[in-house]
């Protein structure tokens, strides 16, 4: 079943400790943590699942309604685009500061939303500082609620209480058989125009100005029987980019669309040399364990055509995504686009392939017959079973007598095994070890 996952946005002023409390509530470090105000310059964003409900929450820089700076300015465009996009707003205030004039401008900033606001008085260490909290009262937006997120006191009730205020589930609309490819990259790559191109259509505005597009498009389409959605993603900025509340929402709206995806198509530039930034998109696709086709895109601007070098720098680069199938095209002129569908319909195919328990498991002994098994002291690593245990993406599950003498490479050397024998171009597998009897 397909869901729209809730999104809850906390905002406040400077050094009221909302990355502390993004990382409570996520259970893992994600934002960076300092003394000193103004920090987080960037929003940052996690997934976190609580009463089986899974929803995004994203930490927003520092507010300052009457920002001068530069960064400050793009700090308060982030802030309203993330609240903008927010089903719930987590509005964070400092007990031992008490309420500073930046707080009442923030209450104001969160009571024009008209979203669904939970005021949450941070730092309440003790009982001293509890007795304090109804003076929180005043900036008039609703019942404060006491935690201290660096001492995790009180996080748990805060979780149970925005569970309860999130929205009901909300179903995407699509259609079940249809097979969702989205189109991803940094922005000026070409994406919309590859929408274009690929639809037949001029469905989506092609601009020279980067970032252009600011929310994720489906077009529908059909090949040879095969229903097709796809999806066209906000460009993704180069951190320190001008309109900084726009670019954070789009990279937002294209993480949720990666989500939503089967295979991502990711976009690059072949006039520019592989960013950070396309390695970060890479990276979430492989986190997402989608499939993905790499298309170098701008081919036609190239004189010096030497696929075979860009072959390999790529693959250098993108090393943690050694499976994934390389295109060069040029989305302008048409050149190589009749290979683009058909490629990210193959990877498709290759995420639903089932492998019978009997053939998994003839590989899977002929690969520990020849190399080195793990050992570690008198422990020797023993592999009782494996079998598939799931598709799309495809997973493998080993029982063994011992999960911690799996190592890293000894990992990659059995996936690789696998993959030398049935392929899984394009697609990340899940290898699973877990201590048990055989069968």
């Amino acid at each position: 079943m397909n869901e729209r996952k809730a999104l809850v946005a906390i905002i406040g002023r400077q050094n009221v400790g909302k990355s502390t409390l993004l990382n409570r509530l996520a259970g893992k470090r994600i934002a960076i943590v300092e003394d000193f105000p103004g920090t987080t310059r960037d929003r940052v964003y996690a997934d976190v699942k609580w009463q089986e409900r899974i929803f995004t929450v994203v930490d927003t820089g520092g507010l300052e309604i009457a920002a001068e700076n530069e960064i400050g300015r793009g700090v308060k465009q982030q802030v309203n685009a993330a609240i903008r996009a927010a089903d719930l707003i987590l509005f964070l205030t400092d007990a031992k500061d008490g309420i500073l004039p930046a707080d009442i401008e923030v209450a104001d900033v969160a009571r024009r939303s008209r979203k669904p606001t939970l005021l949450v008085v941070n730092k309440v260490d003790n009982d001293a500082l509890e007795a304090a909290v109804p003076e929180f009262y005043r900036l008039g937006a609703g019942d404060p609620f006491p935690i201290s997120a660096y001492h995790a006191r009180g996080t748990g009730e805060l979780l149970d209480k925005i569970v309860s205020l999130l929205p009901a589930l909300e179903p995407v609309a699509e259609d079940p058989g249809a097979v969702k490819i989205a189109i991803v990259g940094r922005p000026n790559v070409g994406k919309s125009l590859l929408l274009n191109a690929l639809s037949g259509e001029e469905r989506a505005i092609v601009s020279d100005v980067p970032g252009t597009t600011r929310d994720a498009t489906d077009t529908k389409l059909e090949i040879d029987g095969e229903k097709i959605i796809l999806i066209d993603t906000a460009g993704i900025r180069r951190r320190g980019s001008v309109e900084t509340g726009i670019e954070k929402y789009s990279v937002l709206r294209s993480m949720l669309a990666i989500d939503r995806c089967d295979v991502a198509l990711l976009l690059l530039d072949a006039t520019e040399p592989a960013a950070a930034q396309d390695l970060h998109i890479g990276g979430y696709i492989s986190q997402a364990a989608k499939g993905v086709v790499i298309i170098v895109n701008k081919w036609d601007l190239i004189t010096e055509k030497k696929p075979g070098e860009w072959t390999e720098s790529l693959r250098r680069n993108f090393k943690f995504m050694h499976y994934a199938p390389i295109l060069f095209i040029s989305a302008k002129t048409k050149m190589g686009l009749e290979k683009v569908l058909p490629a990210a319909l193959q990877v498709y195919r290759e995420r639903l392939k089932e492998i019978p328990d009997k053939v998994i498991r003839g590989v899977v002994q002929q690969a520990v017959a020849s190399h080195n098994i793990p050992r570690k002291g008198k422990y020797t690593l023993s592999i009782k079973s494996v079998k598939q245990t799931g598709v799309n993406p495809p997973a493998f599950t080993f029982r063994v007598n011992d999960a911690r003498l799996i190592h890293f490479s000894y990992r990659r050397y059995l996936e690789n095994e696998i993959r030398n024998v049935f392929g899984f171009t394009g697609t990340p597998i899940r290898l699973i070890f877990s201590a048990g009897g055989g069968e």
